[in-house]
């Protein structure tokens, strides 16, 4: 996600990685691919953006 990230280099790979761990566990949970096939890199993409966006919401609602 282009812009400013308020926690960093570290916190912004480490987020994204997550999301997208997160979003891969939910399109193999809907039915979407198997456990044996690769996880979409497209739901994989949104979710690392969906929890990144989420972060800087929640930081962003403190510093005001």
């Amino acid at each position: 996600m282009p812009g400013r990230d308020p926690g960093g280099i570290i916190v912004t790979i480490l987020l994204g990685i997550a999301g997208a761990v997160v979003g891969g566990y939910i399109g193999q949970a809907l039915g979407w691919y198997g456990p044996s096939d690769g996880a979409g890199f497209f739901v994989s993409f949104l979710g690392a953006v969906l929890l990144l966006w989420i972060y800087r919401m929640i930081v962003a609602r403190r510093t005001v």
